[in-house]
């Protein structure tokens, strides 16, 4: 089963238990609470509510201004081709440090970016958009990512923690979404909103002696490592790469953009997604795996438009690219709703059939939530019509369906997701398909001095909540690594070894989540079988502990 599947994994890697939490039964109906009495929920203060909002539209307005970004002017450090073309490569001291270029301004390239400032490296941001898109809610840094960011910069991780909203308090975990039976009736069967797993993300981070788990905004990320991991202008925007070229062994990389500028480094890191250009070249791919949908800052679409148009070339590029289509369509926006289980539930999906609906606080008594359908890539919305002025919410409403006759299987929903729906403007939903890839084991993340991290090098489903996470310790792990360098010639050596201290863990991490996205589609299905139901259920709730302390390390 996908989900024993997931616990062998992780057992593998040599984690241990932990008492859970059990299972509540299809007959148990008691509403739920925090699972550790000592952690109380301190309801938001109107003042506090104001201020998260406030937070985020303020640096949602920094990032479309480009705010602590630059366009290229032509005195730029990166333009000295000397500075690191030199014959046997050239000494790394303090007042002539490694230069590293990363591509992409998203998360990846932002943390990269910091943790290699940290170390003393000179270092430049090349970023194709012209600016931040208004692109995706808050996310969640998970209690190893906080950890991550407090050894690279402990202002960045300050602002952080007191920006964000602590998630780890409250219950988590997989409820059914609408009436189910047993299957031949052997069995009480199950009502909707009923627990099927609960699990604990607090005990795990305090057992490691790490930060819990916080959500904040994805503007308010951008901002803080803008403002205190790198120095002003770092980031230069409208700055696509067209292409590299090494210049020898310990002797840098020339970098060429789209108008013809040249840029030169002794480093070059592609942190520009999914549809890495860097990754494009560094294994050969096909001239059409990479395109616009790369860009790092866009973060996704920045109007209807644009996303039906990265809607068909996502489809295009990912033969080229190796890139799978997870087989899900996601709904996602952010509401400002207080939701009616905030004081109890922090985060939980709702299982259907071929589809399900996940929510998570967003902070700010607002909640975000995605609704993932199982359909053809490349599939999008109706236009708005003065008959159907709201395509996306309209659809969205008839396939969580909380009346009578249901959704198109029959199926009654739980009135929750139709809570978060009503409250959700049209504007605010975004929709995308969702890609990932294989591990790449074979291929590598690295060759000569160039090297790929975030999802450049392992894109993975969401359902663990780790993307930006594992992004995070890339970037840690590559300024440790490129940190022992003392000659340019140990260039190539760093980051094989950041490939092969980063590739056991990533792995593993990409294999559980698409397993587990996988799994959650056909979840109905197998809790309804006699025995075998409560028995994976079992299961399922047993992996989740040994999952959690393997995510929670402080050691990465």
């Amino acid at each position: 089963m996908k989900g024993l599947a997931i616990c062998f994994i992780i057992i593998l890697l040599g984690t241990v238990s932990q008492s859970f939490v059990p299972v509540l039964s299809p007959a148990s109906r008691s509403k739920s609470s925090p699972l550790h009495s000592t952690v109380v929920r301190r309801p938001e203060t109107t003042e506090r509510v104001e201020q998260v909002r406030e937070r985020c539209a303020a640096a949602t307005r920094d990032a479309q201004a480009a705010r602590g970004c630059a366009e290229n002017t032509g005195d730029e450090w990166w333009r000295d081709r000397t500075a690191v073309d030199v014959a046997g490569g050239r000494k790394i001291t303090k007042d002539d440090p490694l230069r590293v270029i990363i591509t992409g301004g998203g998360v990846a390239g932002l943390v990269a970016a910091s943790a290699c400032h940290a170390a003393g490296m000179k270092v430049a941001i090349f970023e194709q958009a012209s600016q931040y898109a208004p692109y995706g809610g808050p996310i969640q840094i998970q209690s190893n990512a906080l950890r991550a960011i407090q050894r690279i910069n402990q202002k960045c991780y300050e602002e952080l923690v007191k920006a964000g909203t602590i998630t780890a308090d409250r219950v988590s975990g997989l409820k059914i979404g609408y009436k189910k039976a047993v299957f031949g009736g052997l069995g009480p069967g199950y009502e909707k909103g009923d627990w099927l797993v609960r699990f604990d993300t607090l005990q795990p981070a305090l057992e490691a002696g790490l930060t819990p788990t916080v959500v904040v905004d994805r503007p308010v990320i951008q901002q803080i490592l803008l403002n205190h991991g790198v120095p002003e202008g770092t980031v230069r925007i409208k700055s696509r790469i067209k292409k590299y070229d090494e210049l020898g062994p310990g002797q840098g990389v020339k970098v060429t953009l789209e108008d013809g500028s040249e840029a030169f480094a002794d480093v070059l890191v592609g942190a520009d997604g999914i549809w890495s250009s860097v990754r494009k070249q560094l294994h050969g791919l096909d001239k059409g795996a990479d395109g616009a949908a790369a860009s790092g800052a866009a973060g996704g679409a920045l109007n209807e438009a644009e996303a039906r148009r990265m809607a068909k070339e996502s489809v295009l590029m990912a033969g080229g690219a190796n890139r799978r289509f997870s087989g899900f369509t996601c709904y996602a926006a952010l509401c400002e709703h207080k939701a009616s289980n905030i004081e109890d539930v922090s985060y939980q999906i709702l299982l259907g059939k071929d589809k399900y609906f996940v929510s998570t606080d967003g902070g700010g008594e607002r909640q975000q939530w995605f609704a993932l359908i199982r359909e053809p890539a490349g599939g999008v919305d109706e236009e708005s019509t003065p008959d159907n002025p709201t395509p996306k919410l309209t659809r969205l409403l008839n396939e969580f369906n909380k009346d009578k006759p249901g959704d198109a299987n029959g199926d009654v929903w739980d009135d929750f997701a139709h809570e978060l729906l009503i409250a959700t403007p049209e504007e605010n939903i975004k929709r995308r398909d969702l890609y990932d890839g294989a591990p790449l084991i074979t291929q590598g993340w690295a060759k000569g001095q160039v090297a790929i991290c975030g999802d450049a090098a392992h894109p993975m489903m969401p359902n663990l909540g780790q993307g930006g996470c594992q992004a995070t310790e890339d970037g840690y792990r590559l300024s440790e690594e490129l940190k022992t360098v003392t000659d340019t010639k140990d260039i190539e050596g760093a980051l094989n070894t950041y490939f092969k201290k980063r590739i056991p863990r990533t792995t593993a991490i990409q294999i559980a989540a698409q397993l587990g996205s996988d799994l959650l589609v056909d979840f109905d299905k197998m809790m309804t079988i006699p025995l075998v139901g409560p028995f994976f259920l079992f299961m399922t709730q047993l992996s989740m502990p040994f999952i959690l302390r393997f995510l929670y390390t402080p050691e990465f």
